[in-house]
């Protein structure tokens, strides 16, 4: 059975479908055909009774007497003077099993414990059974207590009939024809069943085949992205379809333009980059060259030439770091972020990021006011993005200007008096490697703030930089969550 079983798994889906519709149509017409023919049997049978029934009347009346006079031990063939049709068996069965046969006896019937027991308790229902003859043909058997009709005294009622003890009539019927009409009958179920298990199973494959026609063309699909890369290719779908194939056929496309558009961002990623790191390897490479050939040639570099290339070799390698840095935050994927989220004091981190921001722009005014309030994310991740916003508002604003930062129900709030953001800019800010054309000369690796928007996402919060009334820009986060920390955290 597991070797036949491991043998259908491995048909194609189309040939399981067939042989699945196949075996179903074959168990229910095996089904209905088996009721049919032991309906039919049942009601032939029920017919043969009724003949038996009725053709044992005769013999319960005073005619029983001649059929007592004319039995023997064997058939005789011959006519005993009974108005009756040669096509039954007659015959009387005694209580230790002896049986003697009418003289008009079709034949002979063998008897068995049934026929004794009618004869010995008189049962006068009778028994019904399907017994043979002497020459092996099946015969339908009517055993029934032996009868013998009084006749009635002149005035008086008619008497009881008398029950002859110890003995029982035996009078049956052949089965030929009514065999017969049973063996054409399972024959004609056997032949209709075959075809409709024949038709069935051709049905099968061939609705197996029209509603596999579109995982066939899925398969094609992705054979042909396995072999070729293609992330552009698209299965054609019906939009009002809602079956499974449909669905399976939509989420392969909105799996294909998501990996299109990933693989894009991707090769936009390495372009940017490598378009970024250029610059500082060339000025780095550059300045090494210079001070390389000055040991090489002995002609000295004069002292201030040469603390101003280190001190630029200096900041080129601490703007390689830290666009290194922020590649390999733009870099790590969602689970390994999934990891280390946890419910992070959002005040706390603001303060943090506060601190580091009056290091960089000790010449500012940075005045703060924030309340509690708690947000799931990754606590270093948050500060990062929050380090990034206060560093833009350092960068930008003039000397001696003033940043006002505010935390209140989750909305914070980064405003400078820098000279603002051009409206035609305010869409790109949040771009891979994108930077102000007026901030080119400024240290910077364009990351920043997409950084900051993918962080706040993440987060399932939103940030937004618009112009601040009275000049400058004014930075927007707001993230979800509680002024008090959870149950469990707190």
């Amino acid at each position: 059975m597991s070797g036949f079983l491991r043998r259908v798994r491995s048909l194609p889906i189309r040939s399981r479908l067939a042989l699945l519709v196949a075996a179903a149509v074959a168990f229910a017409v095996a089904a209905v055909s088996v009721s049919c023919w032991f309906v039919v049997r049942g009601r032939l049978y029920q017919e043969v009774d009724n003949d038996l029934a009725q053709a044992s009347t005769p013999q319960r009346g005073s005619v029983i007497q001649s059929v007592l006079a004319n039995c023997t031990q064997e058939p005789a063939g011959s006519d005993t003077g009974l108005d009756r049709p040669n096509d039954y068996y007659l015959q009387l069965v005694q209580s230790d099993g002896t049986a003697c046969v009418s003289s008009d006896s079709r034949g002979f019937v063998k008897t068995n414990d049934k026929d004794q027991a009618v004869a010995r308790d008189s049962d006068p229902n009778g028994v019904f059974r399907t017994g043979t003859d002497s020459d092996g043909n099946s015969v339908r058997v009517l055993t029934m207590p032996l009868l013998l009709q009084q006749l009635p005294t002149p005035g008086e009622p008619d008497p009881a009939p008398k029950v002859v003890p110890d003995a029982a009539l035996l009078v049956a019927i052949p089965l030929k024809s009514t065999e017969k009409t049973l063996n054409d009958l399972a024959l004609l179920l056997l032949v209709v069943s075959g075809i409709g298990v024949l038709v069935a199973g051709a049905a099968g494959l061939a609705v197996a085949r029209a509603g596999l026609t579109p995982v066939d063309r899925l398969t094609e699909a992705v054979e042909h992205v396995a072999r070729t890369e293609d992330l552009t290719i698209r299965i054609p779908v019906d939009e009002e379809s809602e079956d499974e194939v449909a669905r399976l056929s939509r989420s392969f496309n909105s799996m294909t333009s998501a990996l299109a558009a990933s693989h894009d961002l991707q090769q936009q990623l390495i372009a940017d980059a490598g378009h970024e790191l250029r610059t500082p390897l060339t000025s780095l490479r550059t300045n090494i060259e210079l001070l390389t050939r000055s040991e090489e040639t002995g002609r000295p570099i004069p002292a201030a030439d040469r603390k101003a290339l280190l001190a630029s070799v200096t900041a080129q390698m601490t703007e390689l770091a830290a666009l290194i840095g922020d590649l390999q935050e733009l870099a790590r994927s969602e689970g390994q972020r999934g990891e280390r989220v946890q419910v992070v004091s959002l005040e706390e981190t603001v303060e943090a990021a506060l601190r580091r921001a009056r290091l960089r722009g000790p010449e500012l005014t940075i005045s703060a006011h924030v309340r509690p309030w708690y947000v799931r994310a990754e606590p270093a991740a948050l500060e990062r993005a929050i380090v990034n916003i206060l560093d833009n508002a350092v960068k930008f604003s003039p000397e001696g200007g003033t940043i006002e930062v505010a935390l209140t129900n989750g909305v914070l709030t980064v405003r400078d008096h820098g000279p603002g953001i051009p409206a035609e800019e305010l869409p790109h800010v949040f771009d891979r490697f994108w930077r102000s054309p007026s901030a080119r000369a400024l240290p910077g690796s364009g990351l920043g703030l997409s950084i900051v928007a993918r962080t706040i996402r993440q987060a399932g919060g939103e940030v937004t930089l618009t112009h601040a009334h009275g000049g400058g820009t004014v930075a927007t986060v707001r993230l979800p969550g509680a002024p008090t920390p959870p149950p469990e955290t707190a």
